[in-house]
């Protein structure tokens, strides 16, 4: 096994992984921020907002990744009127589908607050969006952040099928040196070396959030 073929294409590759970072952040906070709005109108009491929300989590949890991929990297230039980048309508097409997820999760995580608190809240004076914002939203992630930081790491996995649309991500990355070297087996095997360590790491961090809920 030919170990320099990885050490000689390592910026490369480092590359490719920083973009599957980048994107992988970038996507976890912005779904994340859209999951919360999305979340409040699942348990809304008014129809014209919650049966909207109601549908758009059922409809994109209900296709693929990829489907959603190519959805959108086709839509967006039809709609803008030029193509906006490969890395624009991957994390555009991230960031709504993976909203979807986190909003369910995030929808479990207020219900377990409990509603006295949001009645106690609104008899202080405060509105509805403050009782949100100051005092259940910050329970909710609390709770459900276990859950939270393993979505973080399917979100990172997701990032291979950026390879599909020309992406440089750290998979597409592996594969183009693999193509000009033909060295499959140590690249590979690198690749999947890379991703077991971030995505044990990630899973390691939300069991031990998991056993710290618990002793609490």
């Amino acid at each position: 096994m030919d170990l320099s073929v990885i050490t000689d294409n390592l910026p490369f590759l480092m590359k490719g992984l920083s973009l599957s970072f980048q994107l992988a952040a970038l996507t976890t906070v912005l779904s994340l921020s859209l999951a919360c709005f999305i979340a409040i109108g699942r348990i809304s009491h008014r129809r014209w907002i919650r049966y909207p929300s109601a549908i758009f989590v059922n409809l994109l949890r209900s296709n693929p990744l990829i489907l959603i991929v190519f959805w959108f990297f086709f839509l967006v230039p039809l709609l803008t009127g030029k193509h906006v980048g490969e890395f624009w309508s991957v994390l555009i097409a991230f960031v709504v589908f993976f909203s979807a997820y986190f909003a369910e999760i995030v929808r479990s995580g207020i219900q377990s607050v409990g509603s006295n608190q949001i009645k106690a809240a609104l008899s202080t004076g405060l509105s509805y969006p403050q009782t949100m914002r100051l005092i259940v939203l910050p329970q909710a992630m609390r709770n459900v952040m276990p859950a939270l930081v393993t979505e973080c790491v399917i979100v990172f996995q997701g990032t291979t099928i950026a390879y599909v649309i020309g992406l440089r991500e750290f998979l597409h990355s592996t594969i183009l040196v693999t193509e000009r070297t033909v060295r499959p087996v140590e690249l590979y095997l690198f690749a999947a070396l890379v991703y077991f360590v971030v995505c044990f790491a990630g899973s390691t961090l939300a069991r031990r959030l998991e056993k710290k809920a618990i002793r609490v």
